[in-house]
């Protein structure tokens, strides 16, 4: 079994493990855990990292160079084991190094560090993708931290919404049969900066905000438990969850599934990233408990 790691400020103590660099707990001073807890019957993630894709590729494949890689959902780092590289009572690093497993369906010699911080009631996870490669390397990259539902607190499901810090008027997008965006969009469900959380909102997988205005919404019950979630710099946003299940993915995105129909290359796939050779880019969210 993969190492646990803690960090903890007065407010909030956070378990990270190093198998995906995944979060496994978010425990308020009460000891009430605000992350989904991985029930296998609905779904055994927690929150896991999405890189060097987000979503699916069509036929999970991608040629660079004149050669075809395959490449799973949401890539590989979610499946490998970090390594702790700096940890302090509040912080820690996780970092993952390329090898000839992650260089057979991902060309390129990188670092990827993990970093987590607990800071009063916030958790802030940053992922720095460095470039170790002689060539520029195009990423995406995603969160996908999963949130109880119903929140700490609160009696039940009902009466739970995402409030936008702005108005959402612009159309959605959902996944095909295959996993891509599908060409048609959809009317956004966002009534002003208000969604009204309810099972159906899912039956059609995801909502998925290639269009969005806001880089904060708030998470919250009718009773007043409330998760600030902070994402400026990740342009896109996918809110998921299975029906029936008890919990709500927030998932700041930099990139998406490929668009039905998409052949072009890495460089032109929407959302992606290109980092120089010896540069690095860095993607972050945050959580503020309340």
């Amino acid at each position: 079994m993969a190492a646990l790691h803690r960090i903890a400020s007065d407010r909030l103590t956070v378990e990270i493990s190093e198998c995906g660099a995944e979060l496994q707990r978010i425990t308020d001073a009460a000891g009430r855990d605000w992350l989904w807890d991985g029930d296998p019957a609905w779904w055994t993630g927690r929150a896991p990292v999405l890189f060097p894709i987000v979503g699916t590729l069509n036929r999970d494949r991608f040629r660079w160079r004149g050669e075809t890689y395959g490449l799973p959902r949401h890539g590989f780092a979610r499946r490998r084991d970090f390594t702790a590289v700096e940890q302090d009572r509040d912080a820690l690093v996780l970092r993952l190094l390329s090898d000839e497993a992650t260089r057979m369906v991902w060309p390129f010699d990188l670092t990827l560090d993990m970093i987590f911080t607990v800071r009063g009631a916030t958790l802030t996870m940053t992922g720095r993708v460095t470039n170790r490669d002689a060539q520029p390397m195009p990423t995406s990259f995603g969160f996908h931290p999963a949130l109880r539902w119903p929140l700490p607190g609160e009696q039940g499901k009902q009466g739970h919404v995402v409030r936008f810090d702005r108005p959402e008027p612009a159309p959605i997008r959902r996944l095909d049969g295959d996993g891509l965006i599908d060409p048609v969009p959809r009317p956004t469900p966002v009534e002003g900066d208000i969604l009204r959380l309810d099972d159906a909102l899912f039956a059609e997988d995801a909502l998925i905000f290639d269009r969005l205005e806001s880089r904060r919404l708030v998470y919250e019950g009718p009773r007043g438990a409330r998760a600030t979630v902070d994402f400026a710099g990740m342009p896109e946003l996918g809110l998921w969850m299975k029906p029936g299940a008890s919990y709500l993915c927030i998932e700041p995105w930099h990139g998406s599934s490929d668009p039905a129909g998409f052949h072009g290359t890495l460089h032109e796939k929407p959302g992606t990233v290109t980092i120089a050779p010896g540069e690095s880019h860095s993607f972050a969210m945050a959580i503020t408990i309340a």
